[in-house]
């Protein structure tokens, strides 16, 4: 039986991709495309989820590719310009859930600095009952001791606990230790899956294209679409 439920951010209540900022700079998508696969790429990136200052973090990549300092500089000047908003339908799920009394976790890779802007663009974020956020643990998903550290922090069964995350490897990682988890595809596809777990009530077709945006971010939200 699930009695907690443990959202992911970024893919999932969040739609973030460093290309929604490149396209306005940069007319070639070839160009971006280089840039975020050899220059910024997604293993870099890492490292600052980890927690690395961006001073040391940017001046190796400016050390090695001088003549894309002012691109480099711009991942972190212009760093919410990589979001193209919440994912409303899913912040909804979330609302949901916790009006219906489970406690709520996010287990996300973020990097601490952003984090702390992200609270203030995202109010959402502040719905959570617990979180583990990488950059202020130094610990990073798909790293099981980021999983031990959720549970050991809040006092969870894996067993009694639902992980969601749209990356399959974060996936993996969390049925090793014996969680719940669900790969996020579409907050529909969520939706369906979570119902399959007695979330939520099964709908009748009458049910079916309702929606009660009363309670959640549908329309008239606080959450910033940018």
């Amino acid at each position: 039986m699930i009695k907690n439920i443990v959202f992911d951010i970024g893919g999932v209540l969040v739609d973030f991709n460093p290309r929604y900022l490149y396209r306005t700079i940069l007319d070639d998508n070839q160009d971006i495309e280089h840039l975020l696969t050899h220059i910024c790429t997604p293993e870099w990136n890492h490292t600052l989820d980890l927690g690395r200052s961006w001073d040391d973090a940017s001046v190796e990549l400016k050390n090695k590719y001088p003549e894309k300092s002012y691109l480099i500089d711009l991942y972190w000047e212009r760093w919410l310009d990589m979001f193209s908003g919440p994912i409303h339908e899913t912040v909804d799920i979330l609302m949901d859930v916790k009006r219906r009394g489970y406690p709520v976790y996010a287990l996300s890779n973020w990097n601490d600095k952003k984090f702390v802007v992200a609270l203030k663009e995202f109010p959402f974020l502040g719905l959570f009952d617990g979180r583990i956020v990488s950059g202020e643990v130094k610990l990073a998903k798909p790293d099981p001791a980021i999983y031990k550290l959720l549970l050991e922090s809040y006092r969870l069964n894996p067993r009694e606990t639902l992980f969601i995350d749209d990356l399959p490897k974060n996936i993996q990682a969390a049925r090793d230790l014996g969680f719940e988890a669900i790969q996020f595809i579409s907050p529909r596809d969520l939706e369906e899956r979570m119902t399959e777990y007695g979330i939520f009530p099964q709908k009748t077709e009458s049910d079916m294209g309702e929606h009660d945006e009363s309670v959640g971010c549908g329309r008239g939200c606080s959450c910033h679409s940018r």
